[in-house]
């Protein structure tokens, strides 16, 4: 089973961390957003990946490459960010037939995979939501999507799309991708996947849907450390550290330095980093990243940076340096 994994976003919403590096390689729990998917989806049954990157894909093949060496593994670009279905359209020679699931870079669904991908139709990751304007929308009968919208005004259910899609017949996407690219059919100025997945169903393809029991977004600071929050309950490790106060759920790297300070709770700690003399929560304190008697929570510090001095809610980019006398 082959895998497509969308990667290629600015993540503008996550600035300043996404200067330097790609949103799918920011830190939630144990892990960057990347491995917590690729993970899953590996452990269904998936056996070849491609990953579709653009901005700072060269961080993304390095760590994919440095991870995932044991699997099979291919890289499309998609040059300008111009929509998910141009995104998806940019890996159209691995579109070639064989059943094949996409899988949006940006958010962690848990949900049964397995039995999924031994289906003869193709089938739909949806979750209900309170305001569906923002997401993809199906609307259902009987089991079967009667229809597709791309974040409609008035959406006619709740069921939003969560982004994961089993497609059993991947020449017939190939098909509609490209006929939306060469009559540059846009919405909200995009290709949508949602576009060419209607097209299908117009053409007969059939789609169901399956409900996710968990869908995380890490789209923006506040979700991720939502994410992170979820995340650490089931994947926290919670050490004893000698001269230091550990409330879990947190996790902390096995090679990071921590003396004299309170943790947690729903903190992660990444490898290398150094905390000395802080009390941290509710944050995520990238690889290499250093504190020293601040008092720090709701933030996330990027890897390298240095954070010290006083209280403070901050979002501090990789390899910056803050300092309050």
């Amino acid at each position: 089973m082959r895998a497509i994994v969308p990667v290629a976003g600015f993540g503008t919403r996550l600035r300043p961390h996404t200067h330097i590096v790609p949103k799918a390689l920011l830190t939630v729990a144990d892990k960057p957003i990347l491995g917590h998917i690729l993970d899953g989806i590996l452990q269904a049954g998936v056996h070849e990946l491609v990953l579709v990157i653009g901005y700072k894909g060269e961080r993304i093949v390095e760590y994919v490459r440095a991870h995932y060496g044991h699997v099979p593994v291919e890289f499309a670009v998609q040059e300008e960010p111009h929509g998910l279905g141009h995104a998806i359209w940019c890996a159209r020679e691995w579109l070639d037939g064989t059943p094949v699931l996409i899988v949006l870079g940006d958010t962690i669904v848990e949900a049964e995979l397995a039995p999924i991908l031994q289906q003869r139709e193709s089938y739909l990751a949806v979750k209900r939501v309170e305001d569906p304007r923002r997401f993809g929308v199906v609307l259902l009968h009987g089991g079967e999507v009667l229809g597709f919208v791309e974040k409609p005004e008035h959406p006619p259910s709740d069921l939003a799309l969560v982004g994961v899609y089993y497609i059993v017949n991947s020449a017939l996407l190939r098909e509609c991708l490209e006929e939306l690219v060469q009559r540059d059919l846009r919405t909200r100025g995009e290709y949508q996947l949602t576009d060419a997945l209607e097209l299908m169903r117009q053409r007969g393809e059939r789609f169901r849907v399956f409900f996710v029991d968990a869908w995380y977004d890490c789209g923006k600071v506040e979700t991720l450390l939502e994410t992170n929050r979820h995340l650490l309950h089931k994947r926290g490790n919670n050490p004893v550290l000698p001269g230091c106060t550990v409330i879990p759920p947190v996790y902390i790297a096995p090679d990071a330095q921590v003396e004299r300070s309170v943790i947690g709770p729903y903190v992660a700690i990444g490898q290398g980093a150094c905390v000395c003399e802080s009390i941290v929560r509710n944050s995520i304190v990238n690889a290499g990243a250093q504190l020293q008697r601040v008092l720090l929570e709701d933030s996330v510090i990027g890897g390298g940076a240095l954070v010290s001095g006083r209280f403070q809610r901050v979002n501090v980019g990789e390899d910056s340096e803050v300092r309050w006398e």
